[in-house]
């Protein structure tokens, strides 16, 4: 069966506090090395008040000292809000500090807001030399050339793998054309998902990194011990997406027990398309769907997440998730 992996936003629960998030996520990162969990990543948001990762290489160092096999990086680290250099530095001194152990994904997207952006000092118009950011970051991490004036340091030699994140054919044909690995955005933007893919697969050209294409396939998990208790706490995550989507972001709502109570149709029906590559219920149902999702999609690897309000039941839902993907490894 595929590897299987974390993909966190160290969301901040409504009626706690930021550092609860973050002591949530370095608890929750423990249980899913023990689980079998290959990977560990944290993703880079601004100015949302229901997310801790702002400072995502900050916060993967945090989870790579308190761990010790399981991989750790960014999924990712939007690279319009950066200068290369900079995150060459970053993920090259984590690399130096936990060598073999650190993933380095990178967005397009500026994962913000226009005054955020502009907080930020860059402009969305960044976005479009994304491809010659990704060279030359990459270029910061490699061997470097003869007479080179600018280096990392750390980062020189490092060789942080990269990926490339996406959620359209954007993201799939500079994947392919570089020869990265690419994770596609499923979770919650599933609508070019096959179609992306495809483009990805035929069009590969391997590189120094990679031989053949490599795809990666986000999935929202809510794994409880029944199905009424695993789409309770789907609701969360329904109510965050919504809330986002309407321009009311906050902290990760309280589970509710009707949803449409809370949701207007149209509202729905949006969340319900965006979140679509969902498993949610007891261990058997979430064991159908993700193995649905295997056999149709092909994954060479699943990256979990689960916007769940109450800790202990993310890190069941998380440990029940490994259990299901080591039974259907062994069925394999």
């Amino acid at each position: 069966m595929i590897p299987f992996s974390v993909l966190d936003l160290a969301p901040v629960p409504e009626g706690a506090s930021v550092a609860d998030a973050l002591a949530n996520t370095l608890d929750l990162a423990g249980k899913a090395e023990a689980a079998g969990y290959t990977r560990y990543w944290l993703a880079e948001h601004h100015n949302m008040p229901g997310i801790a990762s702002a400072a995502t290489a900050v916060l993967i160092g945090q989870v790579a000292a308190v761990t010790r096999r399981i991989r750790v990086g960014a999924g990712g680290v939007m690279l319009p809000n950066h200068a290369p250099l900079v995150i060459a530095e970053q993920f090259g001194t984590l690399a130096t500090l936990y060598p073999g152990r650190i993933d380095l994904g990178l967005g397009r997207a500026p994962g913000t807001d226009m005054p955020t952006t502009r907080a930020l000092r860059r402009s969305l118009e960044n976005g479009d030399g994304f491809p010659q950011d990704v060279m030359e970051l990459m270029a910061y991490l490699g061997d470097g050339e003869p007479g080179q004036k600018v280096r990392a340091i750390p980062g020189i030699g490092t060789y942080v793998p990269v990926w490339i994140l996406g959620s359209s054919l954007y993201g799939a044909q500079l994947a392919a054309h570089l020869g990265l690995p690419y994770a596609f955005a499923s979770h919650f933007a599933p609508a070019a998902l096959e179609q992306a893919v495809a483009v990805y697969r035929e069009t590969f050209r391997p590189s120094a990194q990679l031989d053949k294409p490599h795809f990666m396939m986000a999935l929202n998990v809510f794994a409880a011990d029944t199905d009424e208790e695993g789409l309770f706490l789907k609701t969360s995550m329904q109510q965050a997406f919504a809330n986002l989507r309407t321009g009311k972001p906050g902290p990760l709502p309280r589970p509710v027990h009707d949803i449409d109570a809370h949701l207007d149709p149209a509202v729905r029906a949006m969340v319900d398309q965006a979140l679509a590559c969902t498993a949610a219920g007891a261990p058997e149902t979430v064991r159908k769907a993700l193995q649905g999702f295997v056999e149709r999609h092909r994954p060479d690897e699943l990256i979990l997440t689960g916007q769940i309000h109450d800790h202990a039941a993310r890190v069941k839902s998380f440990t029940l998730a490994a259990e299901i993907m080591q039974d259907l490894r062994l069925a394999a």
